[in-house]
């Protein structure tokens, strides 16, 4: 005898989709209208993409668990408006050597490492 069914998941109590990379990052996408594809290597997830080879799981949780660690692009540091060192004093884009920082964009307000 053969028993075919089907598998239903409810997902009401999560409103989250957490996408952990291989590096311990994690990032958090709103599963309200969210729309997932795949195109060659990449997956998209509502505005975020990940390379599938980074992925290390996703999972359903109750609470926005990003990491806060993110990438700036060159676009991103083209769009710091101020720049402060740790002791609250300005300093220009172009003396920023080794070190973490405080900067403002169009975007927010980020505490950056510099390496």
């Amino acid at each position: 005898m053969m028993l075919i069914g089907t598998l239903t998941a409810h997902a009401d109590d999560y409103t989250y989709l957490t996408f952990e990379t291989t590096d311990g990052n994690k990032v958090s996408v709103a599963v309200a209208g969210l729309t997932i594809s795949i195109s060659g290597t990449t997956l998209t997830a509502g505005a975020q993409q990940f390379t599938l080879e980074n992925l290390s799981k996703m999972y359903f949780s109750t609470s926005d668990e990003t990491s806060g660690i993110e990438t700036l692009t060159i676009d991103d540091l083209n769009e710091i408006t101020d720049v402060y060192d740790l002791s609250g004093k300005k300093v220009q884009k172009d003396q920023m050597r080794q070190g973490v920082y405080v900067i403002k964009s169009k975007k927010g307000t980020y505490k950056i490492a510099v390496k």
